[in-house]
């Protein structure tokens, strides 16, 4: 039986707990033993998701991952962060259905999702229709140049937060600020508080939160869910220390 992410996702919204969610890119993935050893860790730690995909991804092994993750731990939901409409598999629980509202590329803006809405329809996967919106970070990313969209200013709310509530108008649940992979800024506090302020749904931030202060800040500034991707990688101990910060904050809130 599949998990119900987006009940999940606004269990976390509602209550004000948050979430973290480890984003797993297959190419990064080099060593299968080393790679259950960070599953195990992760489900100790007791993270809330396991995100998969990748701006590009050179073998789609997707399916097979998932397999994996689902024999290690069958109760963290796995879901697809696609960079395009070929990065799908029926196994996983749920896919965020992004929709790149900060950009004008009409393929990233419906045209993968025609071409993929037929499959979604006939699979179980659970579909989270989900505006994404890329931050500029300070340098250009593998999802800008893939993308081939230009960033939103990280010092400008107001264009972050007319370009939510265009999403939001438009039927969108879910809300995803990234600063994209390796970025050396995060999306600033600022953004994430005037998106937050105005925008209640289920909000993800992701993209250069490589340390616990960044991590810490995008919480407090309020982000329900935080996603770690390449910074685990760099630092092994990123989860641990993310997840020892929100139970922390969780113990203090309660």
């Amino acid at each position: 039986m599949q998990n119900n992410v987006g009940l999940k996702l606004q269990e976390l919204t509602e209550s004000g707990r948050k979430g973290i969610a480890w984003l797993i890119d297959p190419d990064d993935i080099q060593s299968p033993v080393l790679f259950e050893n960070q599953l195990q860790e992760a489900v100790q730690l007791k993270i809330d998701f396991f995100f998969l995909g990748g701006s590009l991804i050179q073998q789609n092994t997707i399916g097979e991952i998932i397999r994996f993750i689902k024999s290690v731990s069958p109760d963290i939901p796995v879901v697809i962060f696609p960079g395009n409409s070929l990065q799908f598999s029926p196994l996983a629980d749920a896919i965020l259905f992004l929709s790149l509202i900060s950009g004008r590329n009409p393929d990233l803006l419906i045209g993968q999702h025609v071409s993929i809405a037929p499959i979604l329809d006939k699979s179980k996967v659970e579909v989270l229709p989900t505006g994404y919106m890329l931050v500029d970070g300070g340098q250009t990313t593998s999802v800008h140049y893939i993308s081939q969209t230009i960033p939103l200013p990280n010092h400008h709310p107001e264009l972050a937060v007319a370009t939510a509530l265009a999403g939001h108008f438009l039927g969108l649940q879910y809300f995803y600020l990234d600063a994209g992979s390796g970025a050396p800024h995060p999306v600033s506090a600022e953004i994430i508080r005037a998106v937050k302020k105005k925008i209640k749904s289920p909000l993800f931030v992701g993209g250069g939160l490589n340390t616990r202060d960044k991590i810490q800040t995008a919480f407090e500034s309020g982000a329900d869910v935080v996603v770690i991707g390449n910074g685990a990688g760099k630092n092994p101990n990123l989860i641990k220390e993310a997840a020892s910060y929100l139970e922390s904050f969780r113990i203090l809130s309660n």
